[in-house]
């Protein structure tokens, strides 16, 4: 209990200086295919993913956007805990860039049961989480999503959630896309 409520803490002292040090930062030219790439390597060195591989896969070249490479690295992670955390255990995550209209696309899959419909937004909020009732109590505080979204919206992006669906409409897992302007 003490180390989850010094997390929740930790957590809603960080969501609260994020607007302020983020309006004060300056932003630097970042590769996020090279974030990624690193993330996903300490990741796996920390035995993070809990067994599921993250495939990473995007457009050759460099995806250059300016942001704050610690606050973005920080959704890239917020956004591949959730993805493992609602993975099964045989599952995979899946990372991909892509460039468009002056625009860099992050997108990450996961092999989950997907969001509730009507809970693309809600899931945004602070505090929000739906878990299974066989997880265990306290592990997730809630704002991992809502930090994303301020971080990603300083950054001057977007962040969306929806279902992967196949043809015939069935819940594949979550999907999560972050769009940033390209440098």
């Amino acid at each position: 209990d003490v180390r989850r409520i010094d997390r929740l803490v930790t957590e809603i002292s960080e969501a609260s200086r994020i607007d302020a040090e983020l309006s004060r930062a300056t932003f630097e030219t970042v590769d996020l295919a090279s974030l990624v790439t690193n993330i996903i390597g300490s990741r796996e060195n920390r035995s993070e993913n809990e067994g599921r591989p993250v495939l990473f896969d995007s457009e050759a070249g460099r995806f250059l956007v300016r942001g704050e490479p610690s606050r973005l690295e920080r959704v890239i992670s917020n956004l591949l805990d959730n993805a493992v955390s609602f993975s099964p255990s045989e599952g995979s995550i899946t990372i991909d860039l892509a460039r468009a209209d002056g625009w860099i696309t992050m997108t990450v899959c996961d092999e989950g049961p997907g969001i509730p419909p009507g809970n693309e937004e809600k899931i945004f909020q602070r505090f929000y989480t739906e878990r299974a009732e066989s997880e265990k109590f306290g592990t997730h505080s809630g704002l991992g999503l809502s930090i994303s979204q301020q971080i990603i919206e300083a950054h001057r992006g977007k962040i969306r959630a929806g279902n992967r669906l196949d043809a015939m409409g069935s819940v594949l897992g979550a999907r999560f896309m972050v769009r940033l302007p390209l440098a």
